[in-house]
């Protein structure tokens, strides 16, 4: 089973990984090994199948496997020539608003908005869902995470 409080944490956990990725990324630390890990502990892109549409991918909208979202979170692959690395943009803060949290077994559906800080700038707004599913070995990982912006006039 999963609870509410495993999706709060885990999110908490997201979170803490993208504002941790840019704070290596500017101290020039190993940030490359730091994303890889992220995506092989929070998307269960080594179990199964993950179906990822990040933010700002417009020309290769889908992410379905971990060099896609490898490039997604910290850029330079030559193969996704869109990509500048959302996640060492310099992020200091992400909170979450969760509009829903449905919990069906093993598996949580949430949805909501994120909100990225950076120092001095105002947040900036991200509306998504997630699917996370409780592995067979106890560990809670994304297998659906779909993120855009706002819709616009």
């Amino acid at each position: 089973m999963i609870s509410k409080e495993n999706v709060i944490e885990f999110q908490k956990k997201w979170g803490e990984g993208i504002i941790s990725m840019s704070n290596t990324y500017k101290s020039e630390g190993d940030y490359l090994a730091q994303a890889k890990d992220f995506i092989n502990n929070l998307y269960a892109y080594l179990e199964e199948e993950v179906l990822f549409k990040p933010t700002l991918a417009s020309e290769t909208q889908f992410r379905l496997n971990t060099v896609a979202a490898l490039s997604y979170f910290i850029g330079e692959n030559p193969d996704f020539s869109e990509d500048s690395g959302f996640a060492i943009k310099g992020w200091n803060s992400v909170r979450w608003e969760n509009s829903g949290i449905k919990l069906e077994g093993n598996i949580a559906i949430c949805m909501g908005n994120y909100f990225f800080g950076k120092e001095n700038e105002e947040d900036l707004k991200v509306e998504y869902s997630l699917v996370l599913k409780r592995l067979e070995n106890g560990e809670v990982k994304i297998i659906l995470h779909d993120s855009h912006f706002p819709y616009e006039k």
